[in-house]
């Protein structure tokens, strides 16, 4: 019987979607029951959308990488191959990168201090529950390659 180290995913503990989008979701549900905003207006808007759009290009940018390279999207089934282009050259995980920008982009659009407040939390889940998971998946199938990749390009930016 192989063991969670033998298998070929990194074994993340929850898909980042639903991890983002669940405490994004409850955040703006908290919200909707006790508004708190917490940034006016005038910043909050190009702000939200600043980040909003910039996750989202970013994000398409990462997913395109990895497409190009012919490896998985998903993080449950096996990665065919090392990416160190894109995005890739810049940060680690630019995906989660996006999903991030993008919460926050959202959290300042709606003004709710209530789903910003949760982001540390979804953050450190995707750290602990991903992408340290990855992270020593990917050590173990690429080996010196990617360490040397590692220590070259930071985990977030």
């Amino acid at each position: 019987m192989a063991g969670k180290d033998d298998a070929d995913n990194p074994g993340v503990a929850a898909p980042p979607p639903l991890v983002f989008g669940g405490a994004l979701a409850a955040g703006l549900l908290a919200h909707r029951l006790r508004p708190t905003p917490f940034l006016p207006r005038a910043v909050a808007r190009p702000l939200g959308w600043l980040l909003l759009g910039g996750g989202l290009l970013l994000g398409g940018s990462g997913i395109r990488a990895l497409r190009n390279a012919g490896t998985n999207v998903d993080p449950y089934k096996p990665t065919t191959a090392f990416v160190a282009v894109g995005p890739y050259r810049f940060t680690r995980n630019p995906l989660y990168l996006a999903l991030t920008m993008m919460y926050a982009g959202i959290s300042f659009l709606a003004r709710s201090l209530w789903a910003f407040t949760l982001l540390p939390g979804v953050l450190a889940v995707i750290r602990c529950g991903v992408i340290e998971r990855e992270e020593r998946y990917l050590e173990r199938k690429f080996g010196a390659e990617y360490r040397r990749y590692k220590a070259r390009v930071r985990r977030w930016v």
